[in-house]
Formats: structure tokens, sequence, C-alpha cells
């Protein structure tokens, strides 16, 4: 086994062309429990990419917010232009295991670990955010809601590394959040996570955004739940008729932590949260 630590990008680039046995490392909170656990070898040789201090950072331009693949937890939970403009990003990363863990972890680790239960995919999937993933040429890009193809697996081409996720900054009348249910209040993996996202003109709901995770072998989009909300002023009756849809549409299993319907009432209650309070901080009447 090995351990390789690049300077830049491009060497990082060079060695995964280089070489076939690389796993990519970045903080290592998923990577490293998972090779303790026998779930990855332990023989597999290591790229450490926590150094390359240009994949880390937020910075906002042209009406778009750029996310550092880099940037962990704690920044993101901290950072003014996400709390003020993403607070769902924020919301969802003070929700990641402890502080050791927010201190090292990052939102790209998060994503391309690809679990089921990623806290940080529903907020980028309601945000309609894009993946920036190097390539040879010139930096590819990937829909949010492409990029998860399966339970740890994502369209992340072999030998790329993911460089930063690009998210169009939200219109005015926005509001958003991530609710999480977990069987204790902190650092605990989601029994179910929902990120919510609600734009208003006048006033009637014109852009519903719902998605969740831990609920289906990938985070989703809640598509036939968002249309019972469109047009709507988040009502009872639009709610309850957005949190019916949503069940039919989520594909939850039976584990330790939770049973199927148990996730499927949760997934319900947390539409009917999201509306109620976004119905009062848009002081919709």
């Amino acid at each position: 086994m090995q351990f390789l630590a690049p300077d830049t990008v491009e060497e990082a680039l060079r060695l995964l062309s280089d070489r076939g046995d690389l796993r990519v490392l970045a903080g290592g909170t998923d990577v490293m429990i998972q090779r303790m656990t026998g779930q990855l070898p332990r023989s597999e040789s290591l790229l450490y990419i926590g150094g390359l201090a240009d994949l880390r950072g937020v910075s906002r331009s042209n009406g778009m917010i750029r996310i550092g693949a880099l940037t962990t937890h704690r920044d993101l939970r901290c950072d003014r232009t996400i709390v003020t403009h993403l607070p769902s990003f924020a919301e969802a990363a003070a929700t990641v295991g402890g502080w050791q863990t927010q201190a090292v972890g990052t939102i790209g680790g998060n994503l391309c670990n690809a679990s089921p239960a990623a806290d940080l995919a529903p907020p980028i999937l309601v945000a309609d955010a894009t993946m920036v993933v190097s390539a040879a040429d010139a930096p590819m890009r990937i829909p949010a809601d492409r990029f998860f193809v399966d339970r740890r697996r994502t369209a992340l081409p072999a030998g790329q590394i993911l460089l930063e996720i690009e998210v169009p900054a939200p219109p005015e009348d926005t509001w958003e959040s991530y609710l999480k249910v977990g069987r204790r209040g902190a650092m605990e993996v989601a029994l179910v996570g929902l990120a919510a996202r609600f734009s208003m003109v006048g006033n009637r709901i014109t852009t519903a955004r719902l998605a969740v995770c831990s609920v289906a072998p990938t985070p989703r989009r809640l598509r036939h739940a968002e249309e019972a909300l469109t047009g709507s002023t988040l009502d009872e009756e639009a709610a309850a008729e957005a949190a019916r849809r949503a069940t039919e549409e989520v594909d939850p299993i039976d584990d330790q932590r939770a049973t199927a319907t148990y996730r499927r009432m949760l997934v319900g209650r947390l539409i009917r949260k999201a509306a109620r309070l976004a119905r009062q901080s848009l002081e919709i009447r």
C-alpha cells in the first residue's frame, strides 16, 4: 500500500492516469472507516488530495456560487455566502457527524462517496447544481440529478476528480432548508433527510423543489410531490397531497435503523413541516 500526496491537481490527475490502483482520499472520514470495517481493501493505495488548496473555498460571481470540492463541512456551515444564499447547505453540513468530522470531511467526499444517506446530496439537487469534473481537454459538467447512478456509484469518470460544485444563486423570495431525522439529535446517519426550496411570486409558489436521502439507492428529487406544491400557497391541503405523492415516489428499505414503512411516514411528515415553515417565513397569507 502506498500513500501519495500530489502538490497540484495536474499531478494528481497524472498519477491517476499512470496508476489504476489508486483510491482518492480527501478528508478520509468515509474511506478510512470503510477500510477499517473491511468494506474496502487495506492494501489499496491512496491518493491524498486534501492538500490541494485550489479546490477549497466558496466564491460568488455572475450569479453563480462556486464551492470547491475540498470545502469542509465546517467551512460550509460558517461561510457567510453559503449561510445567506444556500442555507440548506449550511444546515446539512452542520448535521454531518461531530465537530471533528466536520473539520476534515469535505463536500466532494460526501457526494463522491455516494451513500444513499449523503446529507449534502439533497441540497445540491434542489439547487439545480452542476458538478464540475476534471477532463482531458477542459472541465466537464454533470448536472447534479445525473451524478448519482446507484448506491456508492456516481457518474464521475474513472481517473478524474470532482473540482467544484456550481450553484445558481437563488431568486428573491426563496426559502430553503434541510430537515433531518435520526435516532438521536447529532452524529447520526439520517433515517430520512429532506431538502426543500420554494420560490414565490405574489402569494403563490412558482417553483417547488424537494429532494430526499436515505429512502432509495440514491438521493433523489420528488418531482410528483413538487408538482402538488407548485402554484399553491403551501396550504395544508397541498402539503398533504405532496406528502401522499412523496410516499409513492420513494423506495426505502427495512434495516437495523428503521423500517421502510416508518421512513415513508417520515418523508410525509418532513414535507408537511417544510411547507409550514416556508409559509411562515415567506409570510404567505
